[in-house]
């Protein structure tokens, strides 16, 4: 377990970016006693603001107006590391951590954390859900949209923090030691920060690099890339699978979620029962039963929750059926494979997608259309390259909007009774929406106003 409160009298500190976690970072430290500077690239009159409300200096712009004589400078997980001014402020020497790190250092809780490209913010909630229905003090943190910080501060030693942790929060850790942690899978997602494959799943893989055999380390056996991050893993490996009985882990066997340790194997309930539909859902379910029950709690709890966890907003959400046509929201499907799993999981799809370059490849997501989607309705810079992709498939049942609005009313004029209409756009907002939120919040705007005509 982490330190407790620490005295930060005389520490000073520099917080590089104003969001969430930048905000929650300053308020600890400030009570704390820690001398805090903040700065943001891009003057805002929120942050203007926050830094009035909290009394401490702010600068904007490319860099801040100092860099030297800093202890510590926090990083907000949105700004990337490999920038000249944190380099200097490093070599000056000043250690470059991030909010989660923070966090863990000066405030109090148990951690369970969770990582991956897809899947992380269900298998968070549903983790806290069966942590919560067993009687343990549970709260929800990190890329969830809850900054750790703010939960660890209130947080005492018998908290679980259940914390989603992305790959840019886990590039800034140093001495954060999850009690359980997971990887779910590792797909191509944000290239154009880490630039490669094997940068990005490095990334991930530090969600273990501090654990020890007390702890626990939840992976998903059916993907290459886990599996061999999970060989350099220091805590219990635990692994999970949809597709093949274990010796040890989480599965399916006879059609029922199971667990096997060194006591047997014990039932959890029917995977029939999950409310959640497709199979990667299936596989949130094996990984936070592995989670929940190596933390101590009861395969009777896992699947009371099972049986009524019905999923988060955003990710598969139904938005609800007009005139025979089913409209699912899964504006959370940001990259390529997590809307492959979105199209698994339903049939006779209008698809809308497209939105910011990440620099990822289409293929594999044309290739999941075949005998499903049967139109698809782009918008956002990307519109160009996934319809190339698509043509050089054969698929040409394709139109380009300018905005959600546009995009759902071609939807429905041009889906029929039975049809499903699916937001899964394989690419992050920005550019057109400040967040996937704000995104799938449109969608659903739109589909009421359609449900009201």
């Amino acid at each position: 377990m982490q330190a407790a409160n620490h005295n930060l009298t005389g520490l000073k500190v520099l917080v590089v970016g104003l969001g969430r976690s930048g905000k929650a970072a300053a308020e600890l430290l400030l009570g704390m006693g820690a001398s805090v500077d903040l700065y943001d690239a891009k003057e805002s009159e929120q942050a203007a603001s926050l830094a009035e409300s909290l009394g401490v200096s702010v600068s904007f712009g490319e860099r801040p107006e100092q860099v030297t004589g800093y202890d510590l400078v926090v990083m907000s997980p949105g700004v990337p590391v490999e920038q000249a001014f944190i380099r200097e402020a490093e070599a000056d020497g000043a250690e470059i951590i991030g909010e989660l790190e923070l966090a863990y250092r000066y405030g109090h809780g148990r951690y369970v954390a969770i990582t991956g490209t897809n899947g992380k913010t269900t298998t968070t909630t549903l983790t806290g859900e069966i942590f919560r229905q067993a009687g343990r003090k549970a709260e929800l943190a990190g890329n969830i949209g809850i900054a750790v910080a703010s939960q660890a501060v209130q947080a005492d030693d018998d908290t679980w923090l259940i914390t989603e942790c992305s790959s840019f929060q886990l590039e800034t850790i140093r001495q954060f030691r999850p009690e359980v942690s997971a990887l779910l899978n590792i797909t191509p997602d944000h290239l154009d920060r880490h630039g490669t494959m094997e940068n990005y799943a490095a990334a991930k893989a530090r969600i273990f690099m501090n654990q020890t055999e007390d702890n626990y380390f939840v992976y998903n056996e059916d993907d290459a890339l886990t599996r061999q991050e999970a060989e350099k893993c220091p805590a219990v490996p635990v692994p999970f699978s949809r597709q093949k009985e274990l010796p040890f882990g989480a599965f399916v066997k006879d059609g029922v979620i199971t667990i096997r340790d060194a006591g047997g194997d014990h039932a959890v309930c029917a995977a029939s029962e999950l409310l959640i539909p497709g199979p990667h859902n299936l596989e949130n379910a094996l990984a936070a039963a592995a989670m929940a029950y190596f933390a101590g709690i009861s395969t009777e709890d896992i699947a009371e929750t099972f049986r009524r966890f019905k999923g988060v907003a955003h990710r598969i959400e139904d938005c609800g059926t007009v005139n025979g046509v089913r409209y699912i929201n899964d504006s959370k499907g940001t990259n390529p494979d997590a809307a492959v799993k979105a199209v698994l999981s339903f049939d006779n799809i209008i698809l809308l997608a497209g939105g910011y370059d990440k620099g990822a490849s289409y293929e594999d997501f044309i290739a999941a259309f075949e005998g499903r989607v049967k139109a698809l309705i782009l918008m956002g810079v990307t519109a160009p390259a996934i319809r190339k992709c698509a043509e050089a498939a054969g698929f040409t049942e394709i139109f380009d909007v300018d905005t959600m609005a546009e995009a759902v009313e071609k939807a429905s004029s041009i889906a029929q009774e039975g049809d499903t209409v699916l937001l899964s756009p394989a690419c992050a907002s920005w550019g057109m929406y400040p967040n996937f939120e704000v995104r799938g919040d449109d969608f659903r705007s739109q589909v009421q106003k359609l449900a009201g005509d």
